[in-house]
């Protein structure tokens, strides 16, 4: 240090910080031999804290004033402790050696955590589960003096990156004591993270107060459930969608049918083939459905009609159907059904004229057989 900055800085007459980087909880202020001249002003700004330590004596009794937001002239009335300490009982007036220590109080966010591996749990659905979590927290000073003498020491600026693997790993740690006690369900824990971190946070707010700290909040942003549990949250909504998977069907069906009824080149075809039928069907499936509700609330199901079992049929060399009798009497009358198209059913050994079908006989009574040959 040069002779100017000693002459200039071994009476300092203004004691404050200006707070130029965001990741620095705690500053000590920079003199020359720790000199300080009495009645000195001493500022401390919004979203601080000063506290003056004897001549870098860190022991609990050497731990002197605090002082709040605000501008003070040092005099002995205003650093009652110090003048206890250093023996001034009627007053002083000559520079005195101390250090002053500037602790940022605002919030800290944005700070990662995760569990140290899997935590277990017993859930009463899916048994032991073994779960991980992964999110942010939030923290700020609130006793400047403990975090002074468990974290900073003698350092000349402290952290958050100087304490924020610890407080990682600890709250990593404690997590897993904490998520089976939690008492979330396994299967509502993503649905219920703000629930889960409020938890979280209320079981280990006292381990950050032993270093003076606060824990402001805890937000859980992930939830890392074992694959076959995700399995089986996955089937049991597929499970509760079944339900209405005969309603969503003769949907698609009346929706198929206005589609083909607004492009005409469609029509015919769909019509004859595939929309006809499904609509024939999916309206037979709604009026059984009606017909037998109370059955089929009671289980007792009645069996298939007679001569009720459906058809395929061959149109352009495809497959096409099953069909119904109502669904195969659509295609008799559009055309697509004839007395010589290849059709078959359950139990039949192979593809067969549909004119050879006893109980197809019926279905072309009302059309007039094939012209004969010119």
């Amino acid at each position: 240090m040069g002779l100017w900055n000693k002459l200039s800085n071994e009476f300092i007459d203004i004691v404050e910080w200006l707070d130029d980087n965001p990741n620095v909880m705690v500053h000590r202020f920079e003199r020359y031999q720790n000199e300080i001249k009495m009645g000195a002003k001493l500022t401390v700004r919004e979203g601080q804290v000063a506290v003056m330590v004897n001549e870098g004596q860190m022991g609990k009794g050497q731990v002197a004033d605090v002082f709040m937001p605000g501008m003070y002239e040092l005099s002995t009335e205003n650093m009652p402790l110090l003048s206890t300490i250093k023996g001034w009982k009627y007053g002083f007036n000559s520079p005195f050696k101390a250090e002053v220590y500037f602790f940022k109080t605002t919030r800290f966010t944005n700070l990662k955590w995760g569990t140290a591996g899997p935590a277990t749990m017993r859930d009463p659905e899916f048994g032991v589960v073994r779960v991980t979590a992964f999110g942010i927290y939030g923290l700020r000073i609130r006793d400047a003096k403990t975090v002074l003498l468990e974290l900073v020491g003698t350092q000349a600026d402290f952290t958050i990156q100087d304490i924020e693997e610890n407080l990682r790993g600890k709250i990593g740690l404690r997590i897993k004591e904490v998520m089976p006690e939690i008492g979330v369900p396994v299967i509502d824990l993503e649905s219920k993270v703000s629930v889960v971190g409020q938890r979280i946070l209320e079981k280990i707010a006292g381990d950050f107060e032993q270093y003076g700290l606060e824990l402001c909040e805890v937000q859980v942003q992930d939830i890392g459930l074992p694959e076959e549990v995700e399995k089986a949250i996955d089937q049991q909504g597929a499970m509760r969608a079944i339900g209405n998977m005969q309603q969503f069907a003769q949907y698609q069906g009346a929706q198929a049918l206005r589609d083909a009824a607004q492009n005409p080149g469609m029509a015919g075809a769909m019509m004859g083939v595939g929309v006809g039928g499904m609509l024939n069907q999916s309206m037979g499936n709604l009026f059984a459905a009606n017909n037998t509700a109370p059955a089929a609330a009671a289980g007792a199901m009645p069996p298939p009609l007679p001569g009720a079992t459906p058809y395929f049929i061959a149109v352009n060399g495809a497959q096409a159907g099953p069909f119904e009798r109502a669904a195969l009497q659509a295609q008799v009358v559009n055309g697509t059904l004839t007395r010589d198209s290849l059709v078959w059913r359950q139990g039949m050994a192979a593809w067969a004229k549909a004119s050879d079908q006893a109980d197809l006989q019926d279905l072309f009574s009302a059309m007039p057989p094939p012209l004969p040959p010119q």
